[in-house]
């Protein structure tokens, strides 16, 4: 591997790796239900499962707080190198306890403190990786922060395509035996690959020099002081994408429920979408580096609220398997032109010195707030207004919210450059 793509494959594979495993978990929710939440009512295990990635949710701002702020102390490097190391073991232990029936309570027990170890280090990573690759040239901050979104949606699709896999070719006792696994335990490989890579690359040449001045103290008091409106734009310009996101992954369910089309559509429609986010998620970074991240994420953003409602009107209209597939692919063309530049742009609200912490914190309260509200709120939205458009307008508000965020935090990007000496002007 080049020297050019070391820093790239070194920020990607932590993110890779705790977005397989959420994958994984909750397309296999129901077997790992039965494994690990037995109960009379079926129902209840499935929300005990779910409960579970609720609260590994809720456990990574902690997280945030905690690796975010050793990455503006100590660097970017061990902060990733401390994150991986605890997502490996979160993993190891998914991969290999034993069932409710073998070891008993101490099943649930064990998943529950695995899924939190997860979200505590799926907390720092993001922040800790994208200020790692905005750091390393800033005239393609674009580009290299775009690998964020690309090894999401590769995640996605690997774990997706591997249960796709073991389910169709394991009987059903095979499969809930050991087969649901299998996804976390190609994690495993990814998990030492990752540490080698990290282990043998040094610290950013910013980072470095920002670290020869005192502002790197108390970075969470820091931030929390002098940065809350960075942070509240961070989260609105976090919200489509984030809305999106979800969005897509409940599209399955979606159409299985309003039009009855088969459960197999879930499996097909996610690694298509995937696959071709992760094929444009770098050229929309890359493009942003050449006309501005401003003008790239609200010529995005007006892109999804228009596209929104003509999307589930075309579904409407013919609802099957070859219109899901259409509309699925049509959002995966739409949604890397966001999510390509957005991380460089959260990147470049905050200075290289509260850079780790305002992303961790901004990146996982967003998370929570719109990522929690999205299948709540397109919910209440089907069932108040009796019209299976509500997931388009849920879409649009927030669509409408992050273009403003936008707009609003281009002056921040402009000031950046007077609070932190180590940042440089470019195109934003």
């Amino acid at each position: 591997m080049t020297s050019k793509w070391r820093p790239v494959a070194a920020a990607s594979v932590g993110n890779a790796l705790e977005w397989l495993s959420f994958t994984a978990y909750t397309l296999a929710a129901s077997t790992i239900a039965k494994q690990f939440f037995p109960s009379q009512d079926e129902k209840s295990s499935l929300l005990l499962a779910f409960g579970t990635v609720a609260l590994a949710y809720v456990v990574r701002p902690v997280g945030a707080l905690v690796l975010g702020a050793y990455a503006d102390r100590a660097g970017r490097m061990p902060a990733l190198m401390a994150s991986i190391r605890i997502m490996v073991l979160a993993t190891v232990v998914i991969t290999f306890l034993p069932s409710y029936n073998t070891i008993g309570i101490a099943a649930p027990i064990g998943m529950v403190l695995a899924m939190l170890l997860q979200g505590f280090s799926a907390g720092g990573e993001f922040g800790s990786a994208t200020g790692y690759l905005v750091e390393q040239n800033a005239n393609r901050r674009g580009f290299m922060a775009s690998w964020q979104g690309a090894s999401q949606a590769f995640a996605t699709v690997l774990a997706t395509l591997l249960l796709a896999i073991t389910s169709g070719t394991l009987t059903g006792a095979q499969f809930e035996a050991w087969g649901w696994r299998v996804p976390f335990a190609f994690g495993l490989l990814l998990g030492p690959v990752g540490y080698y890579i990290r282990k043998n690359l040094s610290e950013t040449p910013e980072f470095s020099q920002a670290r020869r001045t005192d502002q790197l103290k108390q970075p969470v008091a820091q931030t929390l002081r002098s940065h809350k409106a960075r942070m509240a734009l961070c989260i609105g310009i976090l919200a489509v994408s984030t809305a999106y996101s979800y969005l897509i992954t409940y599209m399955p369910t979606y159409a299985i429920r309003q039009y009855g089309l088969p459960a197999s559509t879930s499996f097909t429609t996610v690694i298509i979408t995937g696959s071709v986010m992760v094929l444009i998620a770098p050229l929309a970074g890359h493009v942003s580096d050449i006309i501005g991240r401003t003008k790239m994420l609200t010529i995005a953003a007006a892109g999804i609220a228009v596209s929104g409602i003509p999307l589930f009107l075309l579904f409407r209209a013919a609802p099957s398997f070859a219109t899901m597939a259409i509309v699925m692919t049509l959002m995966g063309l739409i949604k890397p032109w966001y999510t390509g530049p957005l991380a460089a742009r959260m990147a470049e609200l905050f200075p290289t010195t509260a850079r780790g912490t305002g992303l961790s914190i901004s990146y996982n309260v967003g998370a929570i707030i719109f990522g929690g509200l999205t299948p709540v709120a397109v919910t209440w939205l089907l069932a108040t207004l009796d019209t299976p458009l509500a997931p388009a307008f849920w879409l649009v508000a927030l669509a409408a919210l992050s273009f403003v965020a936008v707009l609003a935090s281009n002056r921040y990007v402009h000031t950046t450059s007077q609070i932190d000496p180590t940042s440089q002007h470019e195109k934003v």
